[in-house]
């Protein structure tokens, strides 16, 4: 890949040493690692219980190798995933016009990199492509129409489990979303945005309420704002190893694993590109099942509601008869 300038590739950790370990190490085994700078972020400890496995994050960090260059940032403070995500990838993007980034419990194909290098490259020049996303639902989740072909296709909703943008897209962000009164009050424009899944108008609420601290959801109101897209890979080249109850936004399933090994080697991009209908029907059948809560559900998470802020437990989902608690750091 010498004819492309290679994104950096920005990870952020924070207290979970065997996670990073597996993120880094799957990592180290991609065919560009070698020749692709890699910016670590490691957050500092939220409280006391934190500090002693935030250490053991920073030790195993400043022995990692086998990439062109290694810059460690270790926040002096804690800035929380939102806050952190959103500074460092302002800053990585505003100097190298573009990044590819990773949160620590993501295990990756051994051509993600490949994959997302291609795509900022290949869609560098469009306009309609806001970012590039290197997950997409295992194929129990989701199925595609029988007559498509494609490698990729358009999605409503970025994948925060491993992604790539430009800095002319991100710089789009209203990180305040001073809009969202009017948006709150149009359930026209709810409606379009929920194309992308029937949970992003609630998150995007709990965002605004104080109930949650996500870039994400706001990232996704970017792209439905500026009327963009995420490119999404047929075959997922990220697995996500997190969903066990260690992390930040999650609780306990294994609904999302993904079998990297089906990723291809060389994706085949489409140039005059077009959202297919047929094919957000089908991501869109994943949210609504998967969201769909007993009602025995939705009356403690009103209560959580109104509890607020200071809830350890945000939200409950069952998912093959099992509680999962979805939590905030």
């Amino acid at each position: 890949m010498n004819d492309i300038e290679l994104a950096p590739v920005v990870l952020f950790v924070y207290n979970r040493p065997w996670h990073t370990q597996q993120t880094v190490e799957a990592l180290k085994k991609n065919e560009l690692a070698n020749e692709s700078e890699l910016f670590i972020y490691s957050d500092a400890p939220k409280n006391k219980q934190a500090i002693k496995h935030v250490a053991e994050v920073r030790a195993y960090i400043k022995k990692v190798d086998g990439f062109k260059k290694v810059m460690l940032i270790e926040r002096e403070k804690n800035y929380g995933l939102a806050n952190s995500i959103i500074n460092g990838v302002t800053k990585i993007v505003n100097e190298y016009g573009k990044a590819i980034v990773l949160e620590d419990d993501l295990v990756t194909s051994p051509y993600f990199l490949q994959y997302m290098n291609n795509g900022l490259k290949f869609y560098q020049e469009n306009q309609e492509i806001m970012s590039i996303s290197g997950y997409n639902l295992p194929p129990t989740c989701m199925k595609f129409p029988k007559n498509f072909t494609d490698d990729v296709y358009l999605n409503y909703r970025n994948s925060s489990w491993g992604w790539a943008t430009w800095v002319n897209r991100w710089n789009l962000v209203d990180w305040d979303v001073k809009d969202f009164k009017q948006f709150i009050g149009d359930p026209k424009q709810q409606k379009l945005f929920n194309r992308g899944g029937d949970d992003l108008t609630d998150m995007l609420k709990a965002q605004m309420e104080g109930k949650i601290d996500s870039w994400a959801i706001r990232f996704s109101y970017a792209h439905f704002k500026q009327q963009m897209y995420s490119v999404h890979p047929r075959y997922s080249y990220v697995d996500n190893i997190g969903i066990d109850g260690t992390g930040t936004h999650c609780g306990v399933t294994n609904i999302f694993e993904n079998d990297v090994s089906k990723a291809k080697r060389t994706c085949n991009f489409v140039k005059n590109i077009r959202l297919r209908e047929d094919v957000m029907l089908e991501f869109e059948k994943f949210y609504r099942k998967y969201n769909k809560e007993p009602l025995a559900v939705r009356g403690i998470n009103k209560l959580l509601r109104v509890l607020g802020h200071g809830c350890e437990f945000l939200k409950i989902r069952i998912d093959k008869n099992f509680l999962h608690f979805f939590q905030f750091r």
